[in-house]
């Protein structure tokens, strides 16, 4: 199959530029520690892997049983569309701001035409070294640019790149030719029976398929065929299609002079607030992030991103702002400034609410009959939460660690909780479930005797002294243990060195004592 391939007539494909991220879903779902050994997985196979993983033999298709047995510290991660593209709309805005007109392919792929920004730039090159540099300067060196006639053959030459490749015009299908047919994946909506069909015919490169010719390929997969083939053939012509600009839903307000009180800004602030929520409506969408700058008379802008349980009122954003002040007044006090409130921060000349995130409003309807148990909840729990500030309710995690203390992670309502170790990764000598209902933070020294009254202690190998007669003044009167824990990763003489025990007293009180030293200590208590 070595004849020449004739490109099939019709509109010619035009010069587009493509910008491709590896590796994106794990992007928006790690951030900067995308770079860990994880993987994202869908009906139990992977579908994207970081590059720490693929160093292990991790492989897209693969399924998650032998995933984790190339890699059994695998971190295991479920796969979410929706979270992917709200992750890949900042940057998309970025891409925007440089070269207006992208369209949107799939989250952590872009597409825009290459004749505005060349001509721009003076060169297609250009124009492409000027896109990498930018994004890199935001953090996105990692992204890859194609160059050619066409998408299909713009997103096959960014996956080649580094950092960029410019197919030549006329040149598609020449670069395309070698390319297997697994490549056509990317645009047959990832159905996975064409590529292994037609290598059982023996078509084994875009080459080879596309020098099968329209007609046949028409008869073998009907109008399907046809767009195969002018895949193959480099004559992809789908339009350019810019996504819809953004409704305009930001809102600012400037103060001349500064205000210096954070009663003054909230009241001052409540117009913005209502604007917002008022452009939210008009395109029905609502809110369920949004960051808020705050700018002082040094113009210092200080930013802060809040999350809401369900969606953002015009209240909620005042409240936010204020919150915001306060934390800024709490800061400056601590560092010992004027304690006058008036005086804590720098006079603020201006106020920004900017939406982060939306959703569909009609996700966020009441119900036909009132609203539901969660929404009556989220209100109680807001409601509360205005009148004490915004520490003032809070919400228990399950993190990672070894210690109690460790693993309880405590985070303000509404917003997101990330732990701050992961509590999927293992950690030896961490207790199993149940865990107490009240944990000591810090944990509380504790007596732990033996019947003649003196302390028990542990001796070098993780033996106890004496049986518990008492502990915090009672009679023991059953416990288990000791069990050793031990973390020397830090320090290699042992950073944390200790011996837990299980403990129930008289009262039907059951302790977790941990010792350390010469001393015992009650990280938590049962219920």
């Amino acid at each position: 199959m070595n004849s020449a391939v004739r490109v099939p007539s019709g509109v010619p494909p035009v010069r587009v530029i493509v910008l491709w991220f590896p590796d994106w879903p794990l992007r928006a779902a790690l951030g900067a520690a995308a770079d860990e050994p994880a993987a994202i997985f869908h009906a139990n196979r992977v579908v994207a892997c970081s590059a720490a993983a693929r160093a292990e033999g991790v492989r897209i298709g693969q399924r998650r049983r032998e995933a984790q047995g190339l890699l059994p510290s695998l971190r295991i991660l479920p796969a979410d569309p929706a979270r992917d593209e709200r992750a890949f709309l900042p940057v998309l805005r970025l891409i925007e701001a440089h070269a207006p007109g992208a369209q949107l392919l799939r989250p952590g792929l872009a597409l825009l035409r290459a004749r505005g920004i060349a001509r721009y730039h003076g060169g297609e090159e250009e124009a492409a070294r000027a896109l990498h540099d930018r994004l890199a300067e935001e953090g996105h060196s990692e992204v890859r640019i194609g160059i050619a006639d066409g998408p299909f053959t713009a997103e096959l030459a960014a996956r080649g790149a580094d950092p960029a490749l410019v197919v030549a015009a006329g040149a598609s299908a020449a670069f395309l030719a070698p390319l297997p047919v697994q490549a056509l994946h990317h645009v047959t909506g990832g159905d996975d029976e064409v590529a292994p069909l037609l290598l059982r015919l023996g078509v084994r490169t875009l080459g080879e398929l596309a020098a099968l010719g329209t007609a046949r390929l028409r008869e073998r997969f009907g109008e399907r065929g046809v767009r195969l083939h002018a895949l193959a053939a480099g004559a992809d012509s789908r339009p350019v299609v810019p996504r819809s600009a953004d409704p305009e839903l930001e809102a600012e307000v400037e103060f001349e002079p500064p205000l210096g009180q954070s009663d003054q800004i909230a009241f001052a602030v409540r117009q913005s607030a209502d604007a917002v929520i008022l452009a939210l409506g008009k395109a029905s969408l609502v809110c369920t992030e949004v960051r808020i700058d705050l700018t002082d008379d040094d113009e210092q802008v200080t930013s802060r991103t809040w999350l809401h349980p369900t969606c953002f009122e015009a209240s909620d954003l005042v409240d936010r702002v204020r919150w915001q002040l306060e934390s800024l007044a709490a800061e400056a006090a601590a560092a010992g400034e004027d304690a006058d409130e008036a005086h804590r921060f720098r006079g603020i000349a201006r106020v920004r609410i900017a939406p982060v995130a939306v959703d569909d409003a009609a996700h966020h309807q009441p119900a036909l009959f009132g609203s539901g148990t969660d929404d009556r909840l989220h209100h109680a729990v807001s409601r509360v939460q205005t009148l004490l500030g915004h520490e003032g309710v809070l919400t228990g995690t399950v993190a990672g660690g070894r210690l109690l203390s460790d693993r309880q992670q405590l985070t303000p309502w509404g917003e997101r909780v990330v732990p701050a170790r992961p509590p999927d990764q293992p950690w030896p000598g961490q207790l199993p479930d149940p865990l107490p209902a009240e944990v000591f933070v810090p944990p509380r020294p504790i007596a732990v005797t033996a019947a003649d009254g003196s302390a028990i202690g542990v001796d070098g190998r993780g033996l106890l002294s004496a049986d518990p007669a008492a502990v915090d003044s009672c009679a023991v009167l059953s416990w288990a243990g000791p069990w050793p824990l031990r973390d020397r990763r830090g320090d290699p003489a042992g950073s944390l060195c200790g011996e837990r025990l299980q403990l129930v007293d008289a009262e039907e009180r059951a302790w977790l004592v941990l010792h350390q030293g010469d001393r015992w200590w009650a990280e938590g208590r049962y219920h």
